[in-house]
């Protein structure tokens, strides 16, 4: 673990423009002498009964994620009861340039590391044997011994991070002794489990349901088949977040990251419509209502309108 710093501690608070919690670095051991960093509100010993693990998009803008999630803890009282947590995947020097965010350190020397998009779909470390998945199986497990006293942990991910938190619910190992929840934030795209999809023309679209899109081919290393996730993922504590104001080309859009083969085309035009349409299939075929969707008024593809906004505070808190 890595020393707690006030000094990073108040640089984080004013780099981000006045988050309501400072930030700081640590790490957590994933074996084989790999480590994964991650932003956190406390230093080791403080004791909160719940945690918030927020991830971050294709820019890995871990510190802007960790502030959004802030800024949701104290708008919804929860500031004082909840650590803030968001962890970094990060990618080889010579890479970074293409999904870099201001102010989130380069790789080090131990931690794990993976290509700019492979993170989001479970892909293995590209220094080690350990998948991304499996790197938030034991995120979680070293913030509990961290943390004893906490009753919850919820996993939210925005943008390239909804996807990640999407695709890894069905393939999670969740600890027995705590409550563990998941809220999806505007993905580009979704994890299918059999071969519907609400755009005609899945025959001109011959790779439409391979992994990471749907279930063909679900790598073995995930350690689970495409039914076994399935009844993990119907069973899962989950809720959606969708901008409503995520759809279209225009500003704030992020229209250019928006996926847009022809797999993810089946899925519907934009993020909204595509967050719809899978909220829609949820409820006729895999949690029947279970996992409600939140459309959050005012809001285009910006993690720091969605979290925030008092509109998403039952999927980030209601369990608290």
């Amino acid at each position: 673990m890595m020393k707690w710093l006030p000094g990073l501690a108040l640089a984080g608070m004013l780099m981000g423009g006045g988050s309501a919690a400072a930030r700081t670095l640590e790490a957590a051991p994933l074996g084989q002498g790999l480590r994964l960093e991650y932003y956190v509100s406390a230093p080791p010993g403080a004791s909160y009964a719940h945690i918030l693990i927020a991830v971050h998009g294709y820019p890995r803008d871990a510190n802007r994620t960790f502030d959004a999630a802030a800024e949701a803890a104290a708008g919804a009282g929860h500031n004082a009861d909840t650590l803030i947590v968001a962890p970094i995947f990060q990618v080889p020097t010579d890479e970074a340039g293409k999904c870099h965010f201001r102010g989130v350190p380069r790789a080090r020397r131990g931690e794990a590391l993976w290509h700019c998009d492979d993170w989001a779909e479970g892909g293995p470390a590209l220094n080690g044997p350990v998948t991304s998945f499996q790197a938030m199986d034991l995120l979680v497990a070293f913030l509990l011994r961290r943390d004893p006293a906490a009753r919850s942990v919820t996993i939210a991910g925005f943008s390239a991070g909804g996807q990640y938190v999407q695709h890894y619910i069905g393939f999670a190992h969740a600890p027995a002794a705590i409550t563990l929840r998941y809220v999806v934030g505007d993905p580009s795209e979704f994890l299918y489990f059999d071969s519907f999809r609400p755009v005609p023309g899945t025959e001109a679209c011959p790779g439409y349901n391979d992994w990471k899109f749907g279930t063909t081919h679900v790598p073995a290393d995930l350690g689970r088949d495409a039914t076994a996730a399935r009844a993990v993922y119907a069973g899962a504590k989950l809720q959606y977040l969708e901008g409503a104001r995520d759809t279209g080309m225009g500003r704030g859009t992020a229209y250019r990251l928006l996926e847009k083969n022809c797999a993810a085309e089946l899925q519907g035009p934009y993020r909204l419509q595509r967050g719809e349409a899978y909220a829609a299939y949820d409820r006729a075929v895999l949690a029947h209502g279970a996992h409600p969707l939140t459309i959050v008024p005012g809001c285009a593809h910006s993690v720091m309108c969605v979290f925030p906004a008092a509109a998403a505070r039952g999927a980030l808190f209601g369990g608290q």
